[in-house]
């Protein structure tokens, strides 16, 4: 039996008529769906378990119903595993998601048939020590952060690479993210974009004191630390937008290259360019 994962975003009207569709659709096929509980809230016709757990059902394919942060929390669930991803655009810039809902039993079929293509997606493994203990340890599909909390002011940061001092600035923070981030947070803090298939990681200033401080491109299998010396309030750690967890002063992130990657499924030859030109106007006059 071949067993296929369905994660949603919650509160989309479609999903009334999508869900039993789809699970219908899968089981003709032969497939055995289990949802996330999102997903189960919108049809009895299928289990319904937490997400977290979903890894655990071995599923040979994930379908994320929903825009990019849907698809980013799935990434998360899933890494260690690798299941292949479908992420099907449900949200607003979709960016990461872009089979169309149209697409989707298009894509399906090929999947079924072994015709379509792999995009593989390099991932962040990011640790937080405070003096000589490990205290968590986290994958990133876009970026790690750290930033200063909700005051005004600005926080105090020192970035070393491979151990060796690269800035000890004031700003609102870093960001390190890997070539799919460098369109997210990244691209909004002035990053440059990466093509996904670089071998590299970038380290982002977020307003920094002084202008002479730019983002910087490292190799993808460099160590990198950023320590927070002093923040007015509190610094804050964040994964990806969605997960958060609080800093204090002379805590150290330590961040490389996950070991694990993110498969996204396509219905051909990823189209990085198209999706800048139709998402982000890139490159138009």
């Amino acid at each position: 039996m071949t067993r296929v994962a369905i994660v949603s975003k919650p509160n989309r009207e479609e999903l009334k008529q999508l869900l039993p569709e789809l699970v219908a659709w899968l089981r003709q096929r032969g497939c055995e769906p289990v949802l996330d509980r999102e997903s189960g809230s919108y049809t009895a016709t299928a289990p319904a378990v937490e997400r977290a757990s979903l890894a655990g059902y071995a599923p040979s394919l994930v379908i994320v119903l929903g825009g990019d942060g849907t698809l980013l929390a799935a990434a998360r669930t899933f890494a260690t595993a690798g299941t292949p991803i479908l992420s099907v655009n449900l949200g607003f810039l979709g960016f990461l998601t872009e089979v169309r809902l149209g697409d989707l039993y298009a894509t399906l079929e090929n999947w079924c048939a072994g015709c379509h293509s792999l995009d593989v997606r390099a991932m962040l493994h990011a640790t937080l020590w405070r003096g000589e203990a490990e205290l968590a340890g986290f994958e990133a599909l876009n970026e790690v952060v750290v930033s200063k909390g909700d005051i005004a002011r600005m926080g105090d940061f020192t970035v070393e690479l491979d151990g060796k001092s690269v800035a000890s600035f004031r700003a609102d923070g870093v960001i390190v993210s890997t070539p799919t981030g460098s369109t997210a947070y990244t691209l909004a803090a002035n990053g440059p974009i990466l093509t996904p298939d670089v071998d590299a990681m970038v380290v982002t200033p977020i307003c920094p004191h002084l202008l002479t401080l730019r983002p910087i491109v490292v190799r993808g299998d460099a160590s990198l630390t950023v320590r927070v010396e002093g923040v007015p309030d509190l610094a804050l750690l964040t994964i990806d937008g969605q997960q958060k967890v609080e800093l204090r002063r002379g805590d150290e992130i330590h961040c490389c290259r996950s070991s694990h990657t993110v498969k996204l499924i396509r219905l051909g030859d990823s189209g990085f360019f198209d999706a800048l030109r139709s998402k982000l106007s890139w490159g138009e006059m």
